[in-house]
């Protein structure tokens, strides 16, 4: 019971994907009512695939339907009397409906306690994760205020060691003028002489005594401060670097990760924040050690001073050039995917700008296209200014001062690559797998002059296509590199080979992004991907944790009797989804990922007309409604040919699913209307200005179309086409369709007594619609061949 407990605690969206997980199905009264029971069986010890566990199976169904009806007695009282009703009405529909295929109950259950689990365990790590955010913003706080009163503390030491410093020259001037005196005596009585002379060099001994005790003290107060900004330097590079190579590089790899869908960067306007602090106080600590300098320059004592300013000083400089170079980013990429003569925009910031005042004379940053070998060399500091791979017009911008945000940054708003030059391929590798990068720099000073930086930075890797064609390609290569690249890397390495999970996890990213929904790839999904990948009938989830695959088995061969990678599939099927049919999967309305085979096991249990939609195996973005029906000799699932996205720019998916009536519940149980009634297109308008508008419809001839009320449907015609028998399934192909089909599945050319006939057809691919005139009565609709 305590993961119902926490599952009631889930909020938002989390909240809303878990009521998604109960219906008519599975109530979730029966959750509610029965949590502690239902945590309590062992779920996952029954086998799905195993038909031997039915019996067990069994047994969970009655012992659930038992516990249903003795809770419902339990109720009474006036409250109680609609639950009782309600709970007993449960019992009842769950027994009807799983009392044949009890191993469905199994796997809805499971499905059900893992997916709680998952939100569950997601909500605990957002707020373990909001907690371990807060307590290292708390220690970079602290931080700070620790090197504010260090800074402080030097500050009032310095202003100390300058007021001592005045006195002792002030006293210095003053034995310089005693020693004057005494030169002067000569000229005096001898007895007056010897009165003043004793006088003055009492004094003298007493003034020189002090300057010889005071100049040591002014050593050691020198000593001293530069003891204390020693320490402060230290803090300040410590600070720097957990926000330069810690923060700053997080928020570098989400803005990477958010390349592949992930969570929006963000947090860039409190690192600004940051580094202004770090600009504030280095700065300060660098005057001050400035002013060390000129206090020892003005009054030169013996010791180590000159040389540990020096250092202090050289240390200073390098501290905030670090600052500064790093600070200086990327704050919206450009298109990863970039295509030639087509315009494109960025964005880079100067965190610490405002700050360091670099606005008074606003700096040009400029933008060259550089490769992978270039931008090897850059980092190696070998000069390749004047080098590049190709022509970017309008690739100079002015960087702008943001009073209300106090941003430094330049927009380059209507970039465009011109041409491309290609460095010579490596083996197998094609010109979608080669990346480039866009190199910004800039040069600018500060404290007037004083220091002088040039500035420069690399965006993510690019792939450069010059057709729409390559951008499938393109995208597998940033996609691979997003996902695997590691901090500090040398451009742009990425490993040949990742673990399968690593792969689910970047698939499982990018897919919930495209569908802007919290349900991403589910674990059986995982499977499904990972038999497609490896070419395996295991349906366990361990087999494939520890497995690795590799760039080339990702996108550079094809699939085992296919002329697409695994990638292209995938990307095809991503395409089709947020194209034409995103609110259907964020519905739960389409399983998707699901093999031939597995939805044939699934819809043999079920009711006549029981339908399901998967992703067709042998075509790029393709989606078939598979379903039962019944034939003359025994009951067989069929599939139809799959639709594309070229299909639903036609009809939509759920006025096609209307349109054939012999679909009537949608795996497991519910009723077609409930699900997509309501992306159904309303009917026509009646006739305007003396015209009937037609309306197209779908129609597979070879099944009636019984009335949506009910009725069974039926094969139609065994002898309108031909057909073939073979050892588990009959075959039937029709004339004229929108759609092919064929009870063993995908359109198979082997499964045809004509196969020059089926051929042709296939490539064809004939629609048979129906124009209907609405509201009319008349000629049944007239079929016409496009």
């Amino acid at each position: 019971m305590a993961m119902w407990i926490q599952a009631q605690q889930l909020q938002g969206e989390a909240l809303h994907q878990m009521q998604a997980l109960y219906g008519q199905h599975f109530p979730i009264e029966v959750r509610h009512y029965l949590a502690q029971w239902i945590e309590c069986q062992l779920w996952d010890s029954v086998e799905l695939d195993n038909q031997a566990e039915e019996a067990k199976a069994k047994r969970l169904l009655d012992n659930l339907v038992a516990e249903l009806q003795k809770k419902a007695q339990l109720q009474g009282g006036e409250d109680g009397f609609l639950l009782k009703i309600k709970l007993g009405h449960y019992a009842n529909q769950l027994k009807s409906t799983y009392d044949r295929c009890p191993l469905e109950l199994v796997r809805c259950i499971k499905h059900i306690l893992h997916s709680e689990q998952r939100l569950v365990q997601e909500a605990t790590n957002v707020s373990v994760k909001g907690l371990i955010l807060s307590q290292r913003h708390q220690q970079i706080n602290q931080a700070f205020e620790e090197l504010r009163l260090a800074t402080q503390e030097t500050e009032n030491e310095l202003r100390k060691l300058q007021h001592s410093q005045e006195y002792f020259i002030i006293q210095y001037q003053e034995n310089l003028r005693i020693q004057a005196q005494l030169s002067s005596l000569s000229s005096l009585p001898p007895a007056e002489r010897t009165q003043r002379e004793t006088t003055l060099q009492t004094k003298r001994a007493t003034v020189e005594a002090w300057l010889t005790r005071e100049a040591s003290t002014l050593q050691k107060y020198r000593l001293d401060l530069s003891e204390q900004h020693q320490k402060t330097l230290s803090l300040l590079r410590k600070q720097q670097t957990l926000i330069l190579d810690e923060e700053l590089i997080q928020w570098k790899r989400r803005q990477q990760l958010a390349g592949n869908g992930g969570p929006h960067e963000g947090g860039l306007d409190v690192l600004q924040s940051w580094c202004e602090k770090l600009a504030d106080l280095i700065w300060q600590n660098r005057q001050q050690i400035r002013r060390c300098e000129h206090l020892t320059q003005q009054l030169p004592l013996p010791g180590p001073m000159e040389e540990l300013l020096s250092k202090l000083n050289a240390d200073i400089t390098d501290i905030i050039s670090a600052l500064v170079t790093s600070t200086f980013i990327i704050e919206k990429q450009p298109p990863q995917v970039l295509k030639t003569q087509t315009k494109f925009a960025a964005t880079v910031r100067l965190l610490v700008g405002g700050k360091l005042n670099v606005h008074m004379n606003p700096p040009q940053v400029k933008a060259v296209i550089v490769s992978e070998q270039q931008a090897k060399a850059l980092l190696k500091n070998k000069s390749t200014h004047s080098e590049s791979s190709g022509e970017i017009l309008n690739n100079n911008c002015v960087m702008e001062y943001h009073q209300a945000t106090g941003t430094l940054s330049a927009h380059f708003r209507n970039m465009s690559l011109k041409r491309i030059k290609r460095s010579d391929r490596r083996g197998a590798e094609s010109v979608t797998e080669e990346k480039f990068t866009v190199l910004f720099e800039s040069q600018f000073s500060v404290g007037g002059n004083e220091l002088v930086f040039h500035v420069k930075t690399l965006s993510l890797p690019v792939v450069v296509i010059v057709h729409g064609s390559q951008d499938n390609n393109a995208t597998a290569t940033v996609l691979w590199d997003n996902a695997f690249a590691e901090p500090g890397r040398v451009p742009f390495i990425v490993p040949d080979k990742v673990q399968w999970p690593q792969l689910c996890e970047a698939l499982d990213m990018k897919y919930k992004a495209e569908m802007h929904s919290g349900r991403g790839l589910s674990e059986d999904n995982m499977v499904f991907l990972a038999q497609k990948a490896f070419t395996s009938s295991s349906n366990n989830p361990e087999d494939f944790r520890n497995m690795t695959i590799s760039w080339a088995q990702f996108n550079r061969e094809s699939l085992p009797g296919r002329n697409f990678t695994f990638w292209q599939w995938f990307d095809g099927v991503v395409e089709l989804m947020k194209k034409h049919l995103k609110p259907h999967w964020n519905d739960g309305a389409i399983l998707g990922f699901v093999n031939k085979q597995q939805a044939q096991d699934m819809l043999l249990s079920k009711p006549n007309g029981t339908f399901l939609l998967r992703f067709s195996d042998s075509e790029i973005g393709g989606i078939t409604i598979a379903w039962v029906a019944e034939n003359p000799n025994k009951r067989l699932v069929w599939n139809l040919l799959p639709y594309t996205t070229k299909d639903f720019s036609i009809r939509s998916l759920a006025d096609r699913i209307s349109d054939l009536n012999h679909l009537l519940f949608l795996y497991p149980d519910r009723p077609k209307g409930e699900v997509f009634a309501k992306y159904y297109t309303p009917p026509l308008s009646k006739a305007v200005d003396g015209y009937v508008k037609p309306q197209i419809k779908q129609v597979v001839p070879e099944f009636t179309n019984p009335e949506p009320s009910g009725g069974t449907p039926t094969f139609m015609d065994q002898t309108a086409s031909p057909s073939v028998s073979h050892p588990n399934n009959f075959g039937v192909y029709p004339s004229m369709s929108d759609t092919m089909l064929d009870a063993d599945g995908d359109f198979d050319l082997e499964d045809t007594m004509d196969v020059a006939r089926h051929v042709e057809e296939l490539l064809r691919r004939p629609m048979l619609v129906s124009f209907a005139l609405p509201d009319s009565s008349g000629p049944p609709p007239i079929q016409t061949d496009f």
